[in-house]
């Protein structure tokens, strides 16, 4: 069996080779999206018969918003002196988690296209080849499940800690009669929406392209020729 490179773009043209195409361009979707965002909101402090104040909650990739500074230490506001705040919550573990499965599948793709287009007569000459391809297309299914739930609840801590209602819990200025605290300019969260939901839409086409691979396995193989062909009786014994 010859071993060498071969290129052959056919495979691109079957769902084998096409969806993984697709796999490695929503992976790469997904990281790019969410891995390098930043955004700033400005909070907006309504002070009775006083000046009004502004403050800004700057918020970035990780998402360790524990660690964004909202008011510095002995802060006047609204003629008080309030303490050192800082915006509540910690999405690091989720994101960081999803951007690098994100980046593992971009990764695996690459790999598995060059495999398609170079060595496909090696791939399909062997059982490891293909049995191995289902077992990682199987596993990054299950890998999107699981980052993407965590990255989607995650969103929506940063979502609540740089809202309105997160900036009242933290800053306990906000919570006298005399001051009212609202978020008048919103951060555009438009990319982590997409990058959330390309998350989900990953989860569909792996798991959707795990069959595909199944079928060039020896188990769906071994499936087909075991099974009995519908109306054939049992074979005659000629006098």
């Amino acid at each position: 069996m010859q071993t060498g490179f071969r290129l052959n773009l056919s495979p691109v043209k079957e769902p084998l080779g096409f969806v993984k195409v697709v796999e490695w361009f929503t992976a790469v979707i997904a990281f790019a999206t969410c891995g390098g965002y930043s955004g700033k909101n400005v909070i907006s402090i309504f002070c009775d018969g006083n000046s009004n104040e502004t403050l800004s909650a700057s918020f970035s990739y990780p998402f360790r918003l524990n660690q964004v500074l909202l008011v510095e230490s002995n802060s006047t506001l609204c003629n008080r002196t309030v303490p050192e705040a800082h915006l509540v919550g910690d999405s690091s573990s989720s994101v960081e988690f999803f951007v690098a499965v994100a980046v593992l599948a971009f990764l695996y793709c690459m790999v598995a296209l060059l495999v398609y287009l170079g060595y496909m007569h090696v791939y399909r000459d062997s059982d490891f080849g293909p049995m191995f391809d289902f077992v990682m297309t199987a596993a990054f299914a299950f890998l999107w499940l699981v980052c993407s739930s965590a990255w989607a609840r995650g969103l929506q801590t940063v979502k609540d800690a740089t809202g309105t209602a997160g900036i009242k819990s933290t800053l306990g200025l906000c919570t006298e009669k005399d001051v009212r605290c609202e978020v008048t300019e919103y951060a555009s969260l438009r990319s982590l929406n997409i990058s959330a939901v390309f998350g989900f839409l990953n989860l569909i086409i792996w798991a959707g392209n795990a069959w595909f691979v199944y079928k060039e396995t020896r188990w769906h193989s071994q499936k087909v020729n075991a099974r009995p062909v519908a109306g054939r009786g049992p074979a005659t014994v000629p006098i």
